[in-house]
């Protein structure tokens, strides 16, 4: 053994506290034996913090001996990393999956009707999985559970790695677990708030004043008898592409920091506002960079995942604490966490999805929140998840859990986005969405390039026309503002008039876009 694999050797066993679950070390290779079709699997990891090493090797398994052999159900803490996701599919190994993706593979053999693929707003979706809901059909049990680990403690808890996700409720429903320790990564231990799965009418009050406070532990316990091997697994993390900001980007994130101004001058919002929250995404980032040039410091976040700006914000001095559900870094963030370590994440503090999303905390903290959809329409109905009413994206993910319970809940898109045949060939604003994640009564703020349309105390009909005037794209604005008086005449004559739509026409611009590649109608005719 050379010396290198001496070093690693050694770190690794140190990482296991608890000597009497040396026994259940063993070579990756030799949990294949615990796998068998049709199984149902609980994987750790949100964005980050999934096992790569056993998934790897049942991948090469699939592979070597007959692809279509082996099909799992596979659940998660929201997406994972494509190292897994993307290859299981092209490999046809996912039956079922839940709760988030974001591979293109994966997306791919989703609407293929391939893998039976579910989304729920995750701060439910983490609840309904510990109470057994999504695996009624197998008793309510995952068959095993598979977790990257940065180290086993004495008692055998888990401390998790770059996310928590749904492990808790994992080790509460598996009859068998498999432990990754990844000694590539420094320990993680200490940066975690972990809490276990109670079932109503014990559920606890989350006492959560501050984004700094803690209400757990820094482990997840979990029943030694389940452990069935312990396996190393020294990889890095997975990086993320990280786009660039484009110029609406820019614009959209200017319209959020003037309106943001707007309300600490009015005595609505603090000088250093309250706690964000900010989705994936180049719009994102822009946002965040405009804070980086505005007169907002001290500012805190509680929020899904750790992007790179977030770095920046820190190196900034302008970001004094963040508490997030997960890392999802680009290559180069990576790098930077890396090297920085203690800088970054001695004000970071990794909590499941069970408590980032909840709505006690995100109502009592007074989250201002922001997230991009697909598109939304003129009343204020939002769409995160699907394109065209029926193709997936990538899934709802945790955008609902925030969006009804933030202080201010913000979406902002492009007003448009190009078609194979035009520039401007898809509206983001539509008199009607395909397909509702939020509803017109969650939302406060809708942004687009073009402007920011402030919905809040607005009724129906006031908020479509403040939605058209504001964020409708020129080219589309006197489309909408035709099929919103249109449709106001027809059910004013028949006493509907509180929403008014024309069912008959209200889906004609996806049709135009079907059949000639734009949505602009020349009449709705």
């Amino acid at each position: 053994m050379n010396q290198l694999a001496v070093k690693q050797e050694s770190e690794f066993l140190k990482r296991i506290r608890n000597p009497a679950l040396f026994g259940k070390i063993m070579d990756a290779e030799d949990t294949l034996q615990f796998f068998k079709d049709g199984m149902y699997l609980g994987f750790s990891g949100f964005a980050e913090g999934h096992p790569k090493t056993v998934p790897a090797l049942l991948a090469d398994h699939v592979e070597k001996h007959g692809i279509g052999k082996m099909k799992f159900n596979v659940y998660t803490g929201a997406s994972i990393g494509t190292d897994v996701d993307d290859r299981w599919a092209k490999l046809g190994m996912l039956g079922r999956r839940w709760p988030h993706q974001q591979g293109n593979a994966i997306r791919k053999a989703i609407n293929a009707g391939e893998i039976a693929y579910g989304d729920r707003y995750l701060s439910m979706y983490a609840q309904d999985f510990g109470y057994g809901y999504y695996t009624l059909d197998n008793g309510g049990k995952i068959d095993i559970g598979i977790i990257e680990a940065s180290c086993i403690t004495e008692d055998g808890s888990i401390v998790p790695t770059l996310a928590v996700g749904i492990i808790a409720e994992i080790v509460e429903r598996a009859d068998k677990i498999i432990i990754e320790i990844n000694s590539k990564i420094p320990s993680l231990e200490g940066l975690h708030d972990c809490v276990g799965v109670t079932l109503p009418p014990n559920k606890q009050v989350y006492n959560i004043l501050s984004v700094k406070d803690r209400i757990g532990t820094t482990s997840i316990p979990c029943n030694p008898d389940k452990i069935v091997a312990i396996v190393e697994s020294y990889r890095d993390p997975v990086g993320r592409p990280l786009g660039a900001p484009d110029g609406n980007s820019v614009l959209i994130a200017n319209h959020i920091i003037d309106f943001l101004q707007f309300e600490v001058k009015n005595g609505r919002l603090p000088k250093n506002l309250l706690p964000l929250q900010s989705g994936v995404g180049s719009i994102a980032n822009a946002v965040i960079g405009g804070l980086l040039t505005s007169p907002f410091e001290n500012l805190n976040v509680w929020t899904e995942v750790f992007q790179d700006n977030l770095l920046d914000m820190f190196d900034s001095g302008k970001l004094d604490y963040v508490t997030t559900a997960s890392f999802s870094l680009s290559d180069s963030g990576i790098k930077r966490l890396l090297a920085n370590w203690d800088k970054y994440t001695s004000r970071t503090l990794l909590r499941p999805i069970q408590i980032t999303n909840h709505a006690e905390p995100v109502r009592r903290l007074g989250l201002i929140s922001m997230n991009t959809p697909v598109e939304f329409d003129i009343y204020a109905h939002v769409n995160s998840s699907i394109v065209n009413g029926s193709r997936l994206l990538n899934g709802v993910g945790g955008s609902g859990d925030f969006m009804r319970n933030a202080y201010l809940s913000i979406m902002h898109t492009p007003s448009t986005r190009p078609s194979q045949a035009d520039l401007h060939g898809i509206s983001c604003v539509v008199p009607m969405v395909t397909h509702v994640d939020h509803t017109e009564h969650d939302m406060d703020v809708l942004v687009t390039e073009q402007g920011l349309a402030d919905l809040r105390g607005l009724s129906p009909r006031e908020r479509a026309l403040r939605i058209i005037d504001k964020c409708a794209h020129p080219e589309y604005k006197p489309l909408l503002q035709d099929y919103f008086h249109r449709a106001l005449k027809e059910c004013l004559a028949s006493n509907s008039a509180h929403e008014p739509h024309m069912l008959h026409k209200v889906f004609k611009m996806y049709r135009n876009l079907e059949e000639k590649g734009t949505m602009k109608l020349e009449n709705w005719d």
